[in-house]
């Protein structure tokens, strides 16, 4: 189609490791690549830098479908939140270009993003007063607003059977 992006990826999954590369997420993408859906799925280990790397920022970008699994651990990692905000910073800029975000409540209420409650207001609470990020109102501040905003957008809670839900989402989008 004539103006649309080309995308390298179909789909690029965002998710705290240590909660669900093991179990869901990892599932997920076996499920996925197994069926020729083309994902990016950063399967090293949580990265002790401070910045997203080049590779990742490339890979939001060329993702058509970006699934974000948010987990009770999700908003401690810093690494996860500059992940999300990039995603809906490239989901915001390109509607019009055949985006889909794709939002997963793995154990999590979507209220409690949108809110910051429960681990989500620890997590913001725990950077707020951490000496790296308690004089950057305006980094906390855009992640609080992630958080909000991808519990605005229509996804689902997790329960048995949504990896096959998912998968027909995805299917739905990459033949569009």
């Amino acid at each position: 189609m004539p103006g649309r992006a080309p995308f390298h990826y179909d789909v690029f999954l965002s998710f705290r490791g240590e909660d669900t590369r093991l179990g869901f997420t990892g599932n997920l993408h076996s499920f996925l690549d197994q069926r020729g859906i083309r994902c990016f799925f950063d399967d090293k280990e949580i990265r002790k830098g401070k910045k997203i790397t080049q590779e990742l920022i490339n890979a939001i970008e060329q993702s058509k479908i970006a699934i974000v699994v948010f987990s009770k651990n999700y908003a401690f990692s810093t690494f996860c939140l500059k992940e999300l905000t990039k995603i809906l910073d490239c989901y915001e800029e390109k509607k019009n270009n055949g985006r889909v975000f794709l939002p997963v409540f793995y154990g999590v209420d979507p209220s409690d993003l949108r809110y910051c409650r429960g681990s989500f207001g620890e997590a913001m609470d725990k950077h707020e007063k951490s000496e790296r990020f308690k004089n950057d109102k305006k980094l906390l501040d855009k992640w609080r607003t992630s958080l909000h905003k991808a519990a605005e957008i229509s996804g689902c809670s997790f329960k048995l059977g949504y990896i096959l839900f998912i998968f027909c989402v995805i299917l739905f989008s990459v033949s569009m």
